[in-house]
């Protein structure tokens, strides 16, 4: 059998909403299998939550068709957030004036492992 030390990997990398916001849900997901971790996000109330779930699965594609690796052993090792680009608007304030809103993206990492399963051998005496 081939030995697999394989990460799984797949970036969303702009993702319309703040890191802060973000990170609340990646650490309600972390260690969990993806089956868990899918369901939780779909009852996520949270609006970030749909996109982390399309990188969520867009992970488990990638662990299936690139490795082949069996879905059911798969769980979450890492997900984690960065910030990615800032759009700038500008509000029309009073006397002439304007300020500024910032409207940030973010770049959401999931990294996926298989656990690998122990075989108990039992030894007849």
């Amino acid at each position: 059998m081939i030995e697999k030390d394989n990460l799984i990997k797949a970036v969303n990398k702009n993702v319309r909403s703040g890191s802060r916001k973000a990170n609340l849900i990646l650490n309600f997901i972390k260690g969990k299998k993806v089956d868990v971790a899918i369901r939780d996000l779909e009852f996520t109330r949270k609006k970030v939550a749909e996109d982390i779930k399309k990188t969520v699965k867009s992970a488990i594609a990638n662990a299936e068709n690139n490795y082949q690796y069996d879905i059911d052993n798969l769980y979450v090792k890492e997900a984690y957030i960065g910030k990615s680009i800032v759009m700038k608007r500008f509000r029309p304030r009073a006397k002439g004036r304007a300020s500024p809103i910032k409207k940030p993206f973010s770049r959401v990492t999931i990294i996926l492992e298989e656990k690998k399963t122990e075989l108990k051998k039992e030894s007849k005496k």
